[in-house]
């Protein structure tokens, strides 16, 4: 099934839906295309059929080379149009469904931020990524002040950040920025082989993981270990747990009352 927005491309295949951005201009995103993004994963994450979101970009040289400044700029309020680049990826950030990122070209700016929001992310060989607005004189704005510090670390976030450095794949992958490498045909594919060994995964633990990941990366440890002891035993308490334990005992020739 596919459908069909004004920049963007949603095809559902399977258990997964592909959502491809696919404007002109290196998939820049403008305020129409935010606000299309958070109604469709909107609509996906309560779409039952669908377990895991695909994000990529149309074309072979951009997944996203960020906000549409010119668009942002003309905004009547640029604080309110600034917010919605954030609550578009806190809304990736916070779904309760896996989404990845097949970025199949250069993710820049807020394409890297859009990226970043991700739960994975599998890049191509030869693309580049990275937070460039210090060379426009500007500083990110959808969160990749404070998305990337976590992934990487302060020190070389901040090094990337202020020389606006346009990351290569590999120094990506080695740094923890991106999952896995692929060559440039064979990313959505990647992507897709990911999607599907995700769905085939509790939907209730992979939802409870991705809640005590976030939570805690905003907490203190000891707050982090209370919201996974609170969460382990709601997880435990269910009958697919139940059945899971019971199944497992009984492959080893034991049971449970």
């Amino acid at each position: 099934m596919s459908m069909a927005c004004e920049n963007l491309i949603i095809k559902k295949e399977e258990s997964y839906a592909v959502v491809t951005i696919n404007r002109p201009k290196a998939n820049q995103l403008n305020i129409a295309t935010i606000e299309e993004l958070g109604k469709i994963l909107g609509e996906l994450e309560e779409d039952r059929n669908i377990k895991v979101i695909i994000i990529t970009g149309a074309g072979e040289s951009f997944f996203s080379a960020g906000a549409d400044l010119a668009d942002i700029i003309r905004a009547k309020n640029i604080a309110e149009a600034l917010m919605m680049g954030q609550d578009m990826c806190n809304q990736i950030e916070r779904c309760s469904k896996p989404v990845i990122a097949a970025v199949g070209g250069h993710a820049l700016g807020g394409g890297c931020e859009l990226a970043m929001a991700c739960h994975f992310r599998i890049m191509k060989e030869g693309a580049r990524i990275g937070l460039v607005e210090s060379s426009l004189g500007i500083i990110p704005g959808w969160g990749g002040t404070q998305r990337m510090p976590r992934l990487i670390g302060r020190a070389k976030a901040l090094e990337y950040m202020i020389l606006g450095t346009k990351i290569t794949a590999d120094e990506a992958l080695r740094v923890g920025l991106v999952n896995k490498l692929a060559k440039k045909v064979e990313v959505i594919d990647e992507a897709k082989k990911l999607a599907q060994k995700l769905a085939k995964r509790s939907p209730l633990v992979t939802r409870t993981l991705i809640f005590c990941v976030n939570k805690g990366l905003n907490s203190t440890l000891d707050e982090g270990l209370v919201i996974e002891r609170e969460s382990f035993i709601k997880v435990a308490k269910t009958r697919e747990a139940k059945e899971a334990v019971q199944a497992l005992l009984k492959k080893n020739g034991k049971s449970v009352c």
